[in-house]
């Protein structure tokens, strides 16, 4: 087996080329497009921000110079495409052997509190940092995946047949991916590794991979007492206020003193071998509270590092993540309002089954209403979580050289509080494939939040890593 170390430089020097003199001038320009997802722009198709982004990255990789790589863009009526990219085997002798990467441009909305320097379509490289929406999560993979093969075919490595996927709805739970992975079935044959750019990391001092991801489930919870507003003065003790019919149906699934969700369908007992995961990673990394930009005096849900690492990611957790009805509060007089809603977000532990889970998180939430309220879930959402099978020794071991090279420290592994739904249909479909699920989204990296940034040089060594993988991945045998 050859890892590529003896042609390192060559890799080194060849992503560092393409991302100081193509990648980063191309990410400026899709930062700057509000290529929201579906779920938070509907009329994603006459606006043209997904389009425009879909464009701009296939006429990128259009562009690259990669042995036999074709680039199309696969659409189906009412869905959001994706774009797919194939580079056959390099290197080693032709066969069926097939690696799936996998990746997505679509993108949360703007979020408040950016720097006033700084915002979501406009992009600033401080440093390290390429500030603005979508760089990290998940911009960069296309270009991550492709200069990896690059760095592979430089440097006189092998890679099997790849097939990359850019898909534009994952910020939605990646509604529209079933339909075209179904669509491509033949095309992308049976992947015996997948590769996925849309994780996250503990520190920027090694290879962090994923080893699970939480499912989610969710929707708009709506509570009507009234057809109009009237005087609080006159109605208050006679009509049940909204909001407090809604903090009686939040108490129903959620303890508000510990945060303990409360309905059983969210749970599941934790593996041991979890436990222990937690465990070695706690001994490895700052405590998961040390990420956010805590005020002074806030103290988190835990202060034991195992408690915050199992908390986020086999525990459920619930999230209040918008409302309606509400007035700004300059302009709220003296009215007893007629509804409030909730954005409610579940997250489930990975092997939670989500669809079950949401039935009884509605059920808890709308039946027999309080003060005879009018009560709905509204848009809920469901989407399954994801466990990682056992790595294989030959995985396990690339992994290792992989991150020594880029990084000079072995890999660790780790559970992800995020969800990428695409994972768990992948090992339904692909039962027998190893899983290399990374990212860059490190400390402070804030996806989905104000001030979001991609910390380039993570991405150029995740990249150099994912080119070691793929070189042994091919001579594993």
């Amino acid at each position: 087996m050859s890892p590529l170390n003896a042609a390192g430089s060559v890799i080194e020097t060849s992503v560092a080329e393409a991302w100081a003199t193509s990648v980063v001038p191309v990410l400026h320009d899709y930062i700057a497009l509000p290529a929201l997802s579906p779920m938070f722009d509907p009329g994603w198709a006459r606006s043209g921000h997904i389009g425009a982004a879909v464009s701009l990255l296939r006429d990128w990789a259009s562009s690259r110079q990669l042995a036999g790589l074709s680039v199309d863009l696969h659409e189906i009526s009412g869905r959001t495409p994706v774009i797919i990219c194939e580079v056959p085997a390099f290197g080693v002798a032709a066969s069926s052997d097939t690696v799936l990467l996998y990746g997505h441009l679509d993108k949360q909305p703007e979020m408040t509190g950016w720097r006033p320097d700084l915002g979501p379509w406009l992009p600033v490289l401080e440093g390290d940092r390429l500030y603005g929406r979508g760089g990290a999560d998940d911009g960069y993979a296309l270009f991550s995946a492709l200069t990896a093969l690059e760095a592979v075919q430089a440097s006189g490595g092998s890679h099997h047949r790849c097939v990359v996927i850019i898909e534009a709805s994952e910020e939605s739970g990646s509604p529209d991916l079933p339909a075209h992975i179904e669509a491509l079935e033949a095309r992308i044959g049976t992947p015996t590794l997948v590769v996925c750019l849309d994780s996250g990391a503990l520190d920027y001092d090694r290879l962090w991979v994923t080893t699970s991801l939480r499912g989610i489930a969710g929707g708009v919870l709506r509570v009507d007492v009234l057809s109009e507003g009237v005087h609080s003065g006159s109605a208050s003790g006679v009509v049940p206020s909204s909001f407090r019919v809604v903090r009686q149906l939040l108490d129903r699934v959620e303890d508000s003193r510990t945060g303990a969700v409360l309905v059983d369908a969210c749970h599941i007992p934790i593996p041991d071998y979890r436990v222990m995961e937690a465990r070695e990673t706690a001994g490895e990394a700052a405590l998961p509270s040390a990420e956010f930009p805590l005020l002074p005096g806030v103290r988190p849900m835990s202060d034991d590092a195992v408690e915050q690492i199992l908390n986020r990611t086999w525990r459920p957790t619930l999230s209040v993540t918008g409302a309606e009805g509400l007035p700004e509060v300059a302009r709220a007089g003296n009215v007893l309002r007629p509804f409030t809603s909730l954005r409610l977000s579940f997250r489930l532990p990975p092997t939670v089954e989500s669809e079950p889970a949401l039935a009884a998180i509605r059920s808890a939430l709308t039946d027999d209403p309080p003060s005879g309220a009018h009560v709905e879930l509204l848009a809920g959402e469901a989407a399954d979580g994801w466990s990682a099978p056992a790595f294989a020794p030959w995985l396990d071991a690339a992994m290792h050289r992989a991150s020594e090279f880029a990084f000079g420290a072995g890999y660790r592994a780790f559970g992800e509080g995020g969800s990428i739904p695409f994972m768990r249909m992948l090992q339904q479909r692909f039962p027998e494939a190893q899983f290399f699920v990374t990212g860059v989204l490190g400390p402070h990296s804030n996806a989905h939040g104000p001030n979001e940034f991609l910390h380039v040089p993570t991405a150029e060594r995740i990249t150099r890593s994912v080119a070691h993988v793929l070189n042994e991945h091919s001579q594993r045998h």
